[in-house]
C-alpha cells in the first residue's frame, strides 16, 4: 500500500496558491473549518505513482507573525501538525515580496519546496529567473510552474514527495539570518536562556521564540506568560533594553530592523544572477493599462454598475428554464404523494411541511448556481479587488475603512454572499470603531439567503423589470448600509478614520476547473443548508402551524355545515364526487364540489389561525398591518429570524395548508399573485423589510463571538426597528400615491 504523505500548500494571497490547489486536487477535496476558529480549511488528495499525498491548503498570508487569525492558523498548523513538507507558492513576477514568507519558513526549519508560479507572466514582463541558482543559494528545491495550465505541477509533486519522504522522520533544520550586531548579540543571549530553561521548546526552536519576542508577537507572548511567567518577563526586559537602545540610536524598532534584514537577505540572493530584468525602465503591464480605464475616477464606477447589471441579466436569463423545471418537478412530486398517501397528518407533513417548504428553497438552486458562477468569474479574474479599491473613496465619506469593502462584498455586496464570513472578515480592521461599524452593517447586504426571497417577489409582482429591480435593490442595500454606518460613526462609534492600503492582483483568465469548484462549493453549502437547517425549521414550523388544531365545538359546527350542504343535493350527486373513474362531473356535482371546497378553505384557514404560529401571527397583525403584512406573512418572517431561506418555505407551507384541491395546486409565486392579501405595494414593503431586519441566528451568534451579547442584541433590535419603519413608509406612500397599485 502506498504511504500517505501530508504536504501543506502555503503562499501569499494572489500568488496562485488556490489555483494550484484546485489543479492538483480537482474534485478530490473537501472544505471544513480549523478547530476553534472560523477560518476555512481545505484538504484534497493527489496521487503519485508511489505515494498518496494529502494536500492541505493553508490560508494565504504574507508572513508568519500573528497580525491576523489567518497567520496564526497557518503558523499553528505548521508547528502542531508538522507536515512532511510545505510547498511555498511564489509569484515569479513579484519574487522579492513573495520570498519574505519563504525566509520565515527557512528560519523555522520547515522542509519546503518553492513553486515558482506564473513564470509566463514574469517572462511577459521581461523578468528572467534562474531557478537552479535560486535553489542552490536557498538550499531548497525550486520548481517553475504555471498553476493555471498545470505546467510543471507533476514535477513539483514528485519533488515534494521526495522531500517529504526524506524529511518524514527527521528534525527540522532552521536557517540562521543575521539581523545586525545589536540584535544578533541579544538573540544569542536569549537563545541560551530559552534553551537552558526549556521555555516553549516543545513548540518552537529557541531562536524562533527569541525572534518572536523581538517582533512583539502577541500570540507567542501570551503562550510564554502561560508557560512560565518568570522567564517571559525576563525575556521581555532584555528585549525592552535593546529596543530602547535601537530607538535612541537609529530611531527604529526591532521588528522593523528584522524586516529590513530579511529583505536584505532576499536582495543579496536575487543579485547573484538569480533575477534579471530585460527592461531598465518601468513599463505599463497589461493589468496596469486595464486599470487606467477600469479604476478611472469617472469611468470606473460606471463600469462597475454595468458589470453588476450584466451579472443579474446573465443570472435571470439563463436560470429561468431550469428553475421552471424544478418547480414542475416539486409540483409533480407533491401531487404524487397526495394521490399515494391517505389523508392525515403524515401526508400533510410530507406535502406541506417538507416538499412545499424545502422544495420552495431548492427550486432556486439553478439561480444560485448561475449567480455564484458569475461571482467566481469576477473574483478569480481579479476584478473584485478593483471594486474594493474604487469603493474606498466612497467609504471614507461614511467613516469606514477601505478594508470594510471586502467584508461588504463577502456578505453579498455583489450578490449571493453570506453575512457570517462578512462579519469575520472585519477582523482585518485595526480600528475598533471602524470594525464595529462594519460588523453591524454588513448584514444589510443581499446575502444568498435573501436572494431567493427577493427573486420570488420581484418575479411575481415585477416580472417585466425583474433585472432592473434586483439591480436597484442591490444599490439600495449599499446606500442604506453606508448611511447607517455614518449614523453609527457619528453617534455611538465616534472616532478618526485610519488610512487604507491594499494590493491589486494582476488580471488573470479564470480556469474552468477553478470556476466549477468555486461554484459547486458555494452551491453545495446552499443545498446542504436546505437539507438540514431549512428542513428542520420547516418541520418545526409545520407543527406550529398545525397544532393544536380547532376546538371540538368548532369542528362540530363545521361538520354540521358540511352535512347541511350535502343534504341540499341528491344522493346520486354526492356519490358522483367519490367516483374516481369519472372524467367529468355533472353541473350539480360541480356546484356541490365548489361549495365543499369553499367550506374546506374556511376550515383550513381557521385551523391555521388557531395553531400556535397562527395565534402569534394574528397577534402581531395589529402592528404589522401598517406595513401591509398579514398574519401568514408574520409567521414567515418569524421563521426568517432563524434563516432567511425559511421565509419561502414557511410561506409555501402556510399557503399549501390552505389548499384543498390538489389538482389545482399552483407554485407559490402564482398563489401569491392571486391572493387578495398581496399586491405590488405589499411585495415592495416586504422586500424592504426582509433586506434590513434582524440578521439570521447564525450571523447574530457570529456578531456575539466577534464582539459581545450587547452588540448582538443591538443588531437584532436596531435592524428590525429600522426595517419596520422603512417598510411602513414604503407601504403607506405606495397606498397614498397608488404608484405600485
Amino acid at each position: 500500500m502506498n504511504k500517505e504523505l501530508r504536504i501543506a500548500l502555503a503562499g501569499n494571497p494572489n500568488s496562485g496558491k488556490t489555483t494550484l490547489f484546485n489543479t492538483l486536487t480537482g474534485a478530490r477535496q473537501h472544505v471544513g473549518n480549523y478547530p476553534g476558529v472560523t477560518v476555512e480549511k481545505k484538504e484534497g488528495i493527489y496521487q503519485t505513482e508511489n505515494a498518496r499525498i494529502r494536500v492541505i491548503d493553508l490560508p494565504g498570508t504574507y508572513s508568519l507573525t500573528a497580525y491576523s487569525v489567518e497567520e496564526v492558523v497557518a503558523r499553528d498548523f505548521l508547528v502542531n501538525e508538522k507536515p512532511h513538507a510545505v510547498i511555498n507558492t511564489t509569484d515569479a513576477s513579484n519574487l522579492e515580496r513573495n520570498l519574505y514568507l519563504t525566509t520565515q519558513f527557512l528560519e523555522m526549519g520547515v522542509p519546503i519546496i518553492i513553486a515558482l508560479n506564473m513564470i509566463d507572466v514574469a517572462k511577459d514582463r521581461g523578468i528572467s529567473i534562474n531557478s537552479q541558482k535560486l535553489s542552490e543559494l536557498l538550499g531548497v528545491p525550486v520548481v517553475p510552474i504555471i498553476a493555471r495550465t498545470g505546467q510543471g505541477t507533476k514535477e513539483l509533486m514528485e519533488e515534494a514527495a521526495r522531500i517529504a519522504e526524506t524529511h518524514a522522520d527527521m528534525d527540522w533544520h532552521p536557517v540562521t539570518i543575521s539581523y545586525g550586531d545589536d540584535l544578533d548579540e541579544v538573540l544569542i543571549e536569549l537563545e541560551a536562556l530559552i534553551a537552558s530553561r526549556n521555555f516553549l521548546t516543545d513548540t518552537y526552536i529557541p531562536r524562533w521564540t527569541a525572534i518572536k519576542y523581538l517582533e512583539d508577537d502577541r500570540e507567542v507572548l501570551t503562550k510564554g506568560r502561560k508557560a512560565d511567567a518568570e522567564v517571559s518577563e525576563l525575556i521581555q526586559t532584555k528585549v525592552k533594553i535593546v529596543a530602547d537602545h535601537i530607538f535612541k540610536t537609529i530611531e527604529t524598532y526591532p521588528e522593523a530592523m528584522i524586516a529590513d534584514h530579511r529583505y536584505g537577505f532576499i536582495n543579496s540572493i536575487l543579485k547573484q544572477g538569480v533575477l534579471t530584468k530585460k527592461y531598465n525602465i518601468e513599463r505599463l503591464y497589461a493589468s496596469d493599462r486595464i486599470d487606467m480605464v477600469v479604476t478611472n475616477r469617472f469611468l470606473g464606477p460606471l463600469i462597475m454598475l454595468a458589470v453588476l447589471l450584466g451579472l443579474y441579466k446573465f443570472t435571470f436569463t439563463y436560470s429561468q428554464i431550469p428553475v421552471g423545471w424544478l418547480e414542475s418537478f416539486f409540483n409533480w412530486l407533491s401531487n404524487a404523494v397526495d394521490t399515494t398517501l391517505a389523508d392525515g397528518q403524515l401526508k400533510s407533513l410530507i406535502t406541506s411541511g417538507i416538499i412545499d417548504g424545502v422544495g420552495g428553497v431548492l427550486g432556486f438552486v439553478p439561480l444560485i448556481m448561475f449567480m455564484f458562477f458569475g461571482i467566481a468569474i469576477l473574483e478569480d479574474s481579479g476584478y473584485l479587488a478593483r471594486v474594493a479599491f474604487m469603493m474606498d473613496r466612497i467609504f471614507r465619506i461614511f467613516g469606514l475603512h477601505g478594508s470594510s469593502v471586502m467584508a461588504y462584498i463577502v456578505s453579498g455586496g455583489i450578490a449571493g454572499g453570506c453575512a457570517v464570513p462578512g462579519v469575520m472578515a472585519t477582523r482585518t480592521l485595526r480600528s475598533p470603531r471602524e470594525r464595529m461599524a462594519t460588523l453591524l452593517t454588513v448584514p444589510f447586504m443581499n446575502c444568498g439567503a435573501k436572494l431567493p426571497v427577493l427573486v420570488l417577489l420581484t418575479g411575481t409582482f415585477f416580472s417585466k423589470n425583474q433585472t432592473r429591480y434586483m439591480f436597484m435593490f442591490t444599490l439600495l442595500a449599499w446606500c442604506v448600509s453606508l448611511l447607517v454606518a455614518k449614523f453609527l460613526r457619528m453617534t455611538v462609534l465616534r472616532g478618526e478614520a485610519t488610512p487604507f492600503v491594499m494590493e491589486l492582483p494582476p488580471y488573470r483568465f479564470p480556469t474552468f476547473n477553478g470556476l466549477m469548484i468555486h461554484t459547486w462549493e458555494r452551491t453545495w453549502q446552499y443545498i446542504r443548508k436546505a437539507g438540514t437547517v431549512i428542513l428542520g425549521f420547516s418541520i418545526l414550523l409545520w407543527a406550529m402551524m398545525t397544532y393544536p388544531g380547532l376546538p371540538e365545538s368548532k369542528n362540530i359546527g363545521f361538520e354540521a355545515q358540511r352535512t347541511t350542504i350535502i343534504a341540499g343535493y341528491s344522493e346520486a350527486t354526492s356519490r358522483e364526487l367519490t367516483e374516481t373513474s369519472k372524467t367529468s362531473l355533472s353541473d350539480p356535482a360541480k356546484e356541490l364540489k365548489q361549495k365543499l371546497n369553499t367550506l374546506d378553505r374556511v376550515i383550513n384557514e381557521q385551523t391555521l389561525r388557531h395553531s400556535i404560529a397562527g395565534r402569534i401571527g394574528t397577534s402581531l397583525e395589529k402592528v404589522s398591518q401598517f406595513a401591509g403584512f398579514d398574519w401568514r406573512t408574520n409567521i414567515a418572517l418569524l421563521g426568517g429570524f432563524a434563516a432567511k431561506e425559511v421565509i419561502i418555505s414557511t410561506l409555501g407551507t402556510a399557503y399549501s395548508l390552505g389548499e384543498v384541491d390538489p389538482d389545482a395546486a399552483e407554485p407559490l409565486s402564482k398563489t401569491l399573485a392571486v391572493s387578495p392579501s398581496w399586491n405590488k405595494a405589499v411585495a415592495l414593503a416586504l422586500i424592504v423589510f426582509i433586506m434590513f431586519y434582524s440578521p439570521c441566528f447564525a450571523t447574530v451568534i457570529c456578531i456575539v463571538r466577534e464582539s459581545s451579547w450587547k452588540w448582538g442584541v443591538f443588531s437584532m433590535v436596531f435592524n428590525t426597528t429600522f426595517a419596520f419603519l422603512f417598510a411602513t413608509i414604503v407601504y403607506q406612500l405606495s397606498r397614498i400615491t397608488s404608484f405600485f397599485m
